[in-house]
């Protein structure tokens, strides 16, 4: 396989949908060669990379489940086998259930932490030691972490954590030249948010930011790729709240 080795090798975890396929597809566009992760969606993922194609750009999938650390070992191993060395992580890979406190299920609480917060940390782990100098780290947190609506607060609390191992890992990171920072999406219209709400739910929630829709799998693309890119390389250390101003 011939590769432009002057190319920025971008992993993008749970990109085979929703947010993190529009991520992959705006890097895909922004010059970067797109390593789709996928941890089921083998199918799904492949059209990602076939877009990516279709418009010029270069990508391959690559199946790890980011909350197994030998998955995310094989994942980063097999990355830099095949391209040298890896400069963009975004940990878009999470998921999302609801409860308050008193309901909540042992094993919701468990796939939540699983995913969202071990599954980025393993992510994370490989990327300190693996990240060529100058690379870039991208994190997802979510708005709801300052919104504190009832129902949400188990899934708040793992990305309260995302946000504070974000701001340490900076850091941690000092001398390298790697940037490390989080997005944090209000409402967004992805099948994940969508399903199961009414019209009128889902009208209610796009006229609470003062813009009044809902984000688009590519308004948050755009913050992504502005944090991986070369104008985001004075930012480092935030989470930016890319939400339309709800909060």
């Amino acid at each position: 396989m011939n590769v432009n080795t002057e190319s920025r090798i971008a992993i993008v975890t749970g990109a085979s949908r929703g947010i993190g396929a529009a991520v992959a597809r705006r890097l895909g566009r922004d010059g970067f060669i797109v390593v789709v992760n996928y941890a089921g969606g083998a199918q799904a993922a492949g059209g990602v990379v076939r877009e990516i194609e279709a418009a010029g750009g270069k990508a391959i999938t690559a199946q790890a489940d980011v909350s197994k650390a030998a998955d995310v070992r094989r994942l980063f191993d097999t990355v830099e086998e095949v391209y040298g060395g890896i400069d963009v992580l975004v940990n878009n890979a999470g998921v999302m259930a609801l409860s308050t406190v008193a309901e909540l299920k042992d094993e919701d609480f468990d796939r939540l932490f699983d995913i969202n917060v071990k599954g980025s940390y393993n992510t994370m782990r490989e990327a300190a030691k693996r990240l060529r100098n100058g690379g870039r780290i991208v994190n997802f947190s979510s708005s709801v972490v300052g919104l504190l609506q009832p129902g949400y607060a188990p899934y708040a609390a793992t990305k309260a954590a995302i946000e504070a191992t974000t701001r340490i890992l900076a850091r941690e990171l000092r001398g390298r030249a790697i940037t490390v920072n989080a997005v944090a999406p209000g409402p967004t219209a992805t099948d994940l948010f969508l399903d199961g709400k009414s019209a009128e739910l889902i009208d209610h929630l796009a006229k609470l930011a003062p813009l009044e829709r809902l984000g688009t799998p590519d308004d948050i693309a755009a913050a992504v790729a502005f944090l991986a890119g070369p104008d985001g390389g004075w930012i480092n250390g935030q989470v930016l709240r890319a939400n339309g101003g709800i909060i």
